[in-house]
């Protein structure tokens, strides 16, 4: 088998061995049947220890009843445990005793008759749906419902567990008549559905007496109550019920909340590829009648036949599941790989120039770099990996490094504006150093430093919270995604007021300015980038948040355009506008060509007289010539020092030169 290297890729009910393989959990098997796997597209499904080939055997008066991950073993109708528990885990532990029959007969026949009435009011249609708001007619039925069974179980105390089942209906009702610890998990059947509550939660510590516990399924209700009573129904998708209707109660009723959550298992009803969301809800009294709310209600587990439900309060419960609803418009798709493989591009060449150009290095330079290169690895993260989402914990790693890099870019973002403003606040100042010091301490403790806590902080906080069914990112539950918006608002804000400053401080610093031309031509250079650096950082992203109403959709496409080229605009502005990079620019492609200093060669080269040469001295090193009078070095055999000689030769090696002073300058 080949070694995996680390655990990240195992599976659901699955842990790791050795840190090289994978293996299911207790009451899981693998779907290639072996014990050690490593591969990464692996499942772990349950196993029915109640169907062959195990077949557990609980013993006489005894069946098995298989759950998620695991199973147990409960007494058949009309018999009992000595110890008045509901159920045990083996043979050894059987104690099923037959009940008296009169007692259970009298009360059989009773709840039989409950649930006959109750399959009569659904199959006979009803009050319900008749009504003009007739939710309120289904949330009286079903606390009706609820009430009537649990005074039926209660009237017969001695028969600890009732199960009736017909077409429409099923219930299974325990009475609880001790006390008992928390350990103890009732665990409740109806038709393909079952629930797990505390035993604690049953009785009443402050009431004496019997306690019972009811659990209801209907397979028909949920034609009636659907997916369009769900609150936060979304046009956008396909919403609808994949299970049946449920009901959980207790009687006596309790004022106090439960200790742990009621866990509810679904079986679904069908199962439909392009599943996007999965909710757990329970039907809500309102004052308009009722409603599907999410409240309380959070999903635990869910495969392609089940789903696991936790509850904290007792109630009528289903699955609601949410099909891909319109699909992805291709035109923003193919916009969006496009935009950003150019992007990726016109980066990378943006990093190159600010790496190999002399010309241009300084502190904005470095800042312009890391920018760069944070908005390079997340583009690049974004078009590989953002729908990796097989694999939770790979996913969740995914979508932490995208957080990470794009809060690392605003970051960066917010250090060009801070060096900005700097920069125009001492326009007139000769002497940048002190800037170039703060910022070089700022740039990389700040750049780097800022984003690392945010994304520690919310990683520990709300782990659970990064990667989504569809995207590696991170999820809209619990208003989580404020974890990158709040940082991104407050930089993009902070960004704006530094434009402003700028703007405000050249308007007055420009009449005090003296005519050197060099002088206006940094502030209008200045003024350029700040302009651009205001679109560039922030105007974009708010395109995001006004996708909303009748302009979605053009905001859509102006929101994927604009930031799918933010590459493109970093490598316009910062390189393609600069004179010093054109020049550059222009020096490789003569380098390349060597054209013109080979013409100087041919021409003052082996055709000289002698006498040109005369009075003038050389130092031949390299295939390069010094010329003694101004120490001024050639890329070929200097032939005279002549003013007119040496402008061309220095013109062609991209300087300056100065007649009185005998230096060259950039």
């Amino acid at each position: 088998m080949k070694q995996m290297g680390t655990c990240t890729h195992c599976p659901q009910n699955a842990f790791c061995v050795n840190a090289t393989h994978c293996t299911c959990n207790h009451g899981y098997s693998s779907e290639s049947k072996e014990k050690y796997f490593s591969y990464r597209f692996e499942t772990c499904e349950d196993v029915d220890e109640c169907k062959p080939p195990i077949s557990v055997y609980c013993g006489v008066n005894a069946e098995c009843q298989n759950i998620i991950g695991s199973f147990y073993c409960h007494c058949i109708d009309g018999y009992k445990l000595l110890s008045g528990k509901a159920q045990f885990n083996n043979s050894n532990e059987n104690t099923c005793q037959k009940i008296t029959p009169s007692k259970t007969t009298n009360s059989t026949k009773e709840m039989q008759r409950v649930v006959e009435d109750i399959e009569s009011h659904l199959t006979g249609k009803t009050a319900l749906g008749v009504e003009r708001n007739f939710t309120s007619t289904v949330t009286a039925f079903l606390q009706k419902v609820e009430s009537d069974v649990l005074k039926t179980a209660l009237e017969a105390p001695d028969q600890k567990i009732q199960k009736v089942q017909y077409s429409t209906v099923a219930v299974e009702t325990q009475v609880v008549t001790d006390n008992c610890s928390k350990r103890v998990i009732l665990s409740l059947n109806a038709q393909v559905n079952s629930m797990e509550i505390h035993c604690s939660d049953v009785i009443q510590r402050n009431i004496k007496g019997t306690s019972a516990v009811a659990f209801v399924s209907y397979s028909s209700l949920g034609n009636i109550i659907n997916a369009s009573f769900f609150e936060e129904m979304n046009e956008k998708d396909q919403v609808y019920l994949n299970s049946q209707v449920v009901s959980a109660a207790i009687e006596p009723k309790k004022n106090t909340p439960l200790s742990q959550p009621v866990i509810l298992n679904f079986q679904h009803m069908e199962v439909k590829p392009g599943v996007k969301k999965t909710f757990c809800v329970y039907w809500k009294d309102t004052k308009e009648g009722g409603r599907w709310s999410k409240d309380g209600c959070a999903l635990k587990q869910a495969n392609k036949t089940h789903t696991i439900c936790s509850s904290t309060h007792l109630s009528s419960f289903a699955v609601l599941m949410a099909l891909h609803g319109q699909e992805e418009d291709p035109a923003l798709t193919v916009i969006t790989y496009v935009g950003l493989s150019l992007s990726l591009l016109c980066l990378l060449l943006a990093a190159l120039t600010f790496l190999l150009c002399k010309a241009i290095q300084n502190t904005s330079t470095s800042l312009h770099l890391q920018l760069s290169l944070c908005l390079f690895l997340a583009h690049l993260l974004f078009l590989t990996a953002i729908d990796r989402t097989e694999n939770k914990v790979l996913c969740a790693i995914i979508a932490g490094a995208l957080h990470y890099l794009y809060l690392a870019s605003f970051t960066w973002m917010l250090l060009e504006g801070l060096h900005l403003f700097l920069t125009a606040r001492n326009l007139t100042v000769v002497n940048y150093s002190s800037i170039n010091r703060l910022m070089k301490w700022l740039m990389f403790p700040v750049g780097y430093g800022v984003p690392a806590v945010i994304v520690a902080i919310s990683a520990a906080s709300r782990p659970h919270l990064y990667g989504t069914p569809d995207r590696c990112w991170l999820h809209l539950d619990q208003k989580f995604i404020w974890a990158f918006l709040g940082p991104v608002c407050a930089i993009i804000c902070v960004n704006f007021v530094f434009f402003v400053m700028v703007f405000w401080i050249l308007k007055r610093k420009l009449s005090s300015l003296n005519s050197e031309v060099s002088t206006i031509r940094n502030v209008k250079m200045l003024t350029l980038k700040a302009t651009a650096q205001l679109f560039i950082l922030g105007c974009t992203w708010f395109l995001g948040l006004l996708q909303v109403g009748p302009a979605a959709r053009v905001m859509a496409y102006l929101f994927t355009i604009i930031n799918s080229l933010q590459g493109v605009f970093i490598f316009l502005v910062y390189c393609l506008l600069s004179q010093q990079v054109q020049k550059w620019f222009g020096e490789i492609i003569k380098s390349k060509s060597e054209s013109e200093a080979y013409t100087l060669s041919s021409r003052f080269g082996a055709d000289s007289k002698p006498s040109e040469l005369r009075g003038q001295h050389f130092y031949a090193v390299e295939r390069r010539a010094y010329c003694e009078s101004c120490y001024v070095a050639t890329l070929e055999k200097c032939s005279t020092c002549s003013q007119p000689i040496l402008d061309q030769i220095l013109r062609a090696m991209g300087k300056a030169y100065h007649p009185g002073c005998f230096t060259c300058v950039v």
